[in-house]
């Protein structure tokens, strides 16, 4: 590989840890709001997620660094997709959250390489799985189908910082 594809597969690579990082953060907010509102029924599983979007927002901040990037910082606030007063909007948001970073890291499952290719495969995996559980349904393939035609990945345009909480203007 020549030293000018180095540097553009390293960028898309860091162009995608971003992304994901992006979401991540706006996962965090998001869970916030879940948490607060969805039953006590669900409200560990709830708290699991924030927790491990924490985690996961702890790593790509570092894997943004060791590429030599200043990681995205988070918003101050993120406008929901609509509006959350009960369990049943809460659940629905935690569904559209996951399905959001599912994407993300699928675009990182095609830039990245390595051990941060398998950790973004294990992350796009924990989100398919959770929006699962939060929705009830399944895509054919998470991340990818409801992305269609939006020129995500190295090749396209580069992705939103989630598909369904926006940062608050």
């Amino acid at each position: 590989m020549s030293g000018k594809a180095k540097d553009e597969a390293k960028a898309a690579e860091l162009t995608a840890l971003q992304a994901a990082l992006a979401a991540e953060h706006a996962a965090v907010y998001g869970y916030g709001v879940v948490g607060g509102r969805v039953d006590a029924a669900r409200r560990s599983e709830a708290r699991a997620a924030y927790d491990a979007h924490r985690a996961h927002r702890d790593a790509l901040i570092l894997d943004v660094r060791d590429l030599g990037g200043q990681p995205v910082a988070a918003d101050a606030a993120y406008a929901l997709p609509f509006p959350v007063p009960d369990t049943a909007a809460a659940v629905r948001l935690a569904a559209r959250l996951e399905e959001g970073l599912a994407g993300a890291y699928a675009d990182l499952v095609r830039a990245a390489t390595g051990a941060r290719r398998g950790a973004a495969a294990a992350a796009l995996r924990e989100a398919a799985v959770r929006a699962v559980r939060w929705s009830g349904e399944s895509v054919a393939f998470p991340g990818l189908a409801e992305r269609a035609g939006e020129g995500t990945g190295a090749a396209g345009a580069a992705p939103s910082a989630s598909a369904s909480v926006a940062p608050s203007r």
